[in-house]
């Protein structure tokens, strides 16, 4: 297993194919797993780098505090590690947050982003949000791993056809470390970087679901305020898209990286 000392802890990564460089950083509570869908497709013209987040996965999971610049600080270090001075990037929620905070203080190591079902902060619009981000707080200490993968995995999944995929994220959220899970979780609490994005020139696609937690309308706001920035809707989708729509994602992936290219 490929690990590299990054920082204060052992970072776990992957990396396969050949090509310019392309790095995939995963969601909360998740791993390089999430993109088990994504790298078949990409590592057909890209050297495709994996990596699991401080805190999650097969990385190391210290104690104190965690906050988003820290996942990001971790991910930079990597970059020099490995030698990688410039990369496309890929981020799913919680990783298209730390993409974008790397775009917020050090934007050079970005050739583009690619941000599917993410955005610039976590902020709630209305009395409907604030609701259910006051009832994720209010649980996510309370409940075991177990209840939080047995409602997240329906809530991600519910048609009928998708047992497997239900199963899938069960058998992994379990694993979930919840102490950890919990400080990556307040991590993501009031996080912003909105107040960059006039600055922001790395060209961006927003992959957004139709059905994700936030709407469709959000991301193409936040698109507006970026100079070289689009947005695409990926239809009958929830907020785990490279899961339920992997055909898709692959597809719009390959196809702006061939357009920025």
């Amino acid at each position: 297993m490929p690990n590299i000392q990054v920082n204060d802890i052992q970072m776990y990564y992957e990396v396969q194919g050949e090509g310019e460089p392309l790095l995939l950083l995963h969601g909360l509570g998740s791993s390089t797993l999430d993109w088990e869908m994504q790298v078949p497709a990409l590592v057909q013209q890209y050297q495709v780098w994996t990596v699991d987040v401080r805190g999650h996965g097969k990385s190391e999971k210290p104690e104190g505090a965690y906050s988003i610049r820290l996942f990001a600080e971790d991910i930079l270090a990597f970059l020099r590690e490995m030698k990688l001075d410039k990369v496309d990037a890929i981020g799913l929620s919680m990783g298209g947050m730390i993409a974008f905070e790397i775009a917020s203080f050090q934007p050079e190591v970005l050739k583009s982003m690619v941000i599917i079902n993410s955005g610039p902060e976590v902020k709630a619009f209305n009395s409907k949000e604030r609701r259910a981000i006051w009832m994720r707080k209010i649980l996510t200490p309370l409940f075991s791993m177990k209840a939080l993968a047995k409602v997240l995995s329906k809530r991600l999944f519910p048609e009928e056809h998708q047992q497997e995929l239900r199963d899938r994220l069960y058998e992994r959220w379990v694993q979930n470390d919840k102490k950890t899970y919990r400080k990556s979780f307040k991590a993501l609490l009031n996080w912003g970087v909105a107040e960059h994005l006039s600055k922001m020139q790395i060209p961006t696609i927003f992959l957004a679901s139709d059905m994700d937690y936030t709407p469709v309308s959000r991301k193409e706001m936040y698109a507006q305020q970026m100079p070289n920035a689009t947005v695409k809707v990926i239809e009958n989708s929830r907020h785990a898209s490279v899961q339920d729509q992997p055909e898709k994602i692959n597809e719009a992936i390959l196809e702006f990286l061939d357009k920025v290219s």
